[in-house]
């Protein structure tokens, strides 16, 4: 449970779409987007589930500033595959 919020779809799913809607964005975009849609997350859990994401390696994370840090989605093409 999130704040008040029960969750039946993973955390890590949802973030995983926010990325993928715009294949790039900020962790501190990220933090709005869920926060408009009245998911209170800290800032551990989000850095928990954003390097787990790296690990699976559907994201990559790169910081762009001494504090800010540009997520985006990790591309396969078919020779990759092969």
């Amino acid at each position: 449970m999130i704040g008040d919020l029960k969750l039946k779809y993973p955390l890590r799913n949802l973030i995983l779409e926010k990325i993928r809607e715009t294949n790039t964005l900020t962790d501190s975009d990220l933090m709005n987007n869920l926060e408009k849609e009245g998911i209170q997350i800290t800032e551990a859990d989000i850095n928990k589930i954003l390097l787990d994401l790296e690990i699976f390696g559907l994201i990559r994370v790169n910081w762009v500033s001494k504090d800010k840090r540009r997520i985006e989605i990790v591309s396969v093409s078919r020779e990759d595959l092969v």
